[in-house]
C-alpha cells in the first residue's frame, strides 16, 4: 500500500511539472553576428559609435534625439528615434542608451518602444562593440529579446522564428553595409 501511495505522489508530482512546464511562457532568445573589416577599429568605430547617428545602416532613415539637444552619450540620458525606410508609413523604433565606453568601443542599448509589426520582439536589448582582430575591425552587435507575443502558441509572425529572423535580419544588414563601406578582411 505504501509503495502505491509513492508512485502516485510521485506520478502525481510528474504531471504537475509537466503541466508547469507547458504553460511556461516564451524564453529569452539570442543572436549574435560578427563580421571583421579591412580597416582599423578606430576607423569603424568613427562611423558606428555615436549613439545619435545611425546613418550607417541601411534601413534608417533619420536619427532624432529626444528631447532634442540631449546628450548623445550619457547613458539613461539618451533616447533616439530611428525612422525606418519604408514605403508605407514611417515607422519608428525608440531606443535608449544603457552603457558607452569608447575606449572598449562598446556602447549597450534597448528597445523602449517598437510597435511588433515593425520589430516583433519584446525587451530587446543589444551591445554594439569593434575589437581589434590582428589589426583589422572585427564589429560584434548581439542582443537578446523575446518574441513579440509573450503567451503560448504565437502566431507565425511573433513566434520565436519570427524574431531571431527579423534581429538577423537588422544586424545581416547594417554588418553587409559596414562591409561595403570598409571591404572585408580576408
Amino acid at each position: 500500500m505504501l509503495k502505491t501511495q509513492v508512485l502516485a505522489v510521485a506520478l502525481g508530482a510528474v504531471v504537475a511539472f509537466a503541466g508547469a512546464a507547458a504553460a511556461h511562457g516564451p524564453s529569452r532568445l539570442k543572436t549574435e553576428q560578427t563580421v571583421v573589416l579591412d580597416a582599423t577599429p578606430a576607423e569603424v568605430w568613427e562611423v558606428i559609435g555615436d549613439f545619435d547617428d545611425m546613418s550607417w545602416h541601411p534601413a534608417i532613415a533619420s536619427t532624432e534625439m529626444t528631447p532634442e539637444g540631449a546628450p548623445a552619450d550619457v547613458p539613461d540620458e539618451s533616447t533616439r528615434v530611428l525612422t525606418l525606410k519604408s514605403d508605407s508609413g514611417t515607422p519608428t523604433i525608440t531606443e535608449q542608451l544603457m552603457a558607452i565606453d569608447n575606449d572598449k568601443m562598446s556602447y549597450k542599448y534597448m528597445i523602449t518602444d517598437v510597435d511588433t509589426a515593425v520589430l516583433p520582439v519584446t525587451n530587446y536589448s543589444s551591445t554594439l562593440q569593434v575589437k581589434d582582430k590582428a589589426g583589422k575591425a572585427e564589429v560584434i552587435w548581439k542582443g537578446g529579446f523575446y518574441r513579440g507575443f509573450p503567451n503560448n502558441e504565437p502566431p507565425a509572425e511573433l513566434n520565436d522564428e519570427a524574431a531571431v529572423t527579423a534581429v538577423d535580419g537588422v544586424y545581416t544588414a547594417g554588418l553587409d553595409a559596414l562591409a561595403e563601406r570598409f571591404g572585408r578582411a580576408e
